[in-house]
Formats: C-alpha cells, structure tokens, sequence
C-alpha cells in the first residue's frame, strides 16, 4: 500500500509503501504559497487522495489541456508560440480533498480547482515554488510514480515533514 507526503518548505513529495520511505522527488508548489482557497492559485494543504490518473501511454512531453491531450508535444519552439501558456505535460493525477471545509466542498474544494500532480518542461527549476497551485515535478519522475502508484492513494500536503 503506497501513501504520499508532499512538503512545502523543503519542496519534496515522498513515496512511502508500506510504511517505508522508499523515493523522494523533487518538486514544485504553488509561487503563491500554501492555501486552499478556490482563485488563490495557492497549493491546498492537508489530506487527498488520487481521484484520477490522466494520460497513460501517451508520449512524455505530451501538451494537456483541460485534462486531454492537444495533440501537441512540449518544445521550445512550441514555448515561443505560447510564452504565457501553464503547461501541464506527460502525466496527470487529479487530486481531491478529503477534509470537508478544509480542502473539500465549497470554495475550498481541490478537485473543483483543478489541482493536479503533473509534468512540466524540463527547463522548470524544481525545489522551488513556482506552479498555480498544482504540484508539478519532472516528467521521467511523473511516469515512474504513475506507474507504481495506484488511484485513490493517499497525499498529505503539509507545509513541513512535522506540521
């Protein structure tokens, strides 16, 4: 059984399997800090789960958009066509919160607003905060946590490993 903690200040999503830290993979939270509510681009905190997993078998560096494939794959000339374009690539987990008022219905719900574990280009600095509140990561690393990590697992998104 895998569980996931994701932590803000050190920027690292870790990969426990039956109680076992067995992969840490650097990360990237929201610019704007941690917060849950809808419009803050803020990465929401406490308990989710892995609601849905998006994109598998499609080529790394695929382009998504509202969750489908454009049919595009990630480039740097493609950047210059669209240099203010949030590029979700590779893989999707679409995340849903699991503490009602906290996370979880109303203006804080994380599935209503859209917050993913995704893809990113290559030239995104990881270990920093830099997404719209999504939790972004390298796509090499992506695919393997897609492909070993089940839905409906669980993430815990805490500002420090002891908050």
């Amino acid at each position: 059984m895998f569980f996931l903690k994701a932590i803000i200040a050190t920027q690292e999503l870790l990969v426990y399997q039956d109680d076992k830290l067995v992969k840490t993979y650097a990360i990237s939270t929201a610019k704007n800090g941690a917060g849950e509510v809808f419009g803050s681009e803020q990465t929401p905190r406490g308990l989710h789960q892995i609601r849905a997993k998006i994109g598998r078998n499609v080529p790394p560096n695929t382009v998504f958009v509202k969750r489908r494939p454009t049919g595009e794959i990630y480039s740097p000339e493609l950047k210059n066509l669209y240099p203010d374009r949030d590029w979700i690539l590779t893989r999707i987990f679409w995340l849903s919160g699991l503490e009602v008022g906290k996370n979880r219905l109303g203006k804080v719900d994380t599935m209503r607003r859209y917050i993913y574990i995704h893809g990113t280009p290559d030239d995104t600095k990881m270990g920093q905060p830099g997404s719209k509140g999504c939790i972004r990561m390298r796509n090499h690393d992506l695919i393997e946590m897609f492909n070993i990590v089940p839905c409906f697992t669980s993430l815990l998104i805490q500002e420090t490993l002891d908050s």
